[in-house]
């Protein structure tokens, strides 16, 4: 069977990672093969980078470093893991792909998002996720949730709330605009429910899944 790319979306504390797991039972319950991955990171070179992106020692890191480094991240993570499990079959569900840098580096940090995409698909090489998933929930509850599980922020998280304002609104307008490849799910509700609708979703991709 052909591979399926999928991937989780959404601000800090939405609960794309609890859904991501989740999603993988349902996958692995369908007897498909299922790799879990996230970005940045994924490889040992994307993990590493990751270290670098996140961490509150570089708060200096100026703008369009950071974007940089997260496109040399997912080209490394495309060509190392993403497209080898796509093509051995698998179904490959990933913890943020390339939504994350049109909201967060587009609108959160105000860079042209048709620049970013072409940008992107030199990264990628062109690949492109099956479906996305973007979990929504206001900038407070997702604030609250860090807390609550006792995270202390890094160096994105503890940005000013209005740059975490419009990166929400940023993945709100991209679901809208492409409603054919992505989903936006109300993610204040119980996890549940939440996960409920992911998996109708997956199954009707499965369902049109070519061998």
């Amino acid at each position: 069977m052909a591979g399926l790319f999928i991937t989780f979306e959404g601000i800090d504390g939405c609960g794309k990672s609890t859904q991501l797991r989740a999603a993988c039972s349902h996958v692995e319950g369908k007897g498909f093969a299922c790799v879990t991955t996230r970005e940045p990171g994924g490889t040992p070179i994307g993990e590493n980078i990751r270290e670098l992106l996140l961490s509150r020692e570089y708060g200096e890191m100026c703008n369009a470093g950071e974007l940089l480094l997260y496109l040399a991240a997912r080209a490394q993570h495309v060509a190392e893991k993403i497209r080898p499990a796509i093509a051995s079959g698998a179904v490959v569900l990933c913890d943020r792909f390339q939504e994350a840098t049109f909201a967060y580096q587009g609108y959160g940090r105000g860079y042209d998002v048709a620049t970013l995409e072409r940008l992107n698909e030199f990264a990628t090489a062109g690949l492109a996720p099956d479906h996305t998933f973007v979990f929504d929930v206001s900038v407070p509850t997702g604030q609250k949730r860090l807390r609550q599980a006792g995270k202390e922020p890094d160096r994105l998280e503890g940005g000013a709330r209005e740059f975490h304002e419009r990166t929400r609104e940023g993945y709100r307008a991209l679901a809208r605009a492409h409603p054919e490849r992505m989903s936006l799910l109300d993610a204040e509700r119980p996890a549940e429910k939440v996960a409920g609708d992911v998996a109708a979703v997956l199954d009707g991709l499965f369902a049109r899944r070519k061998p």
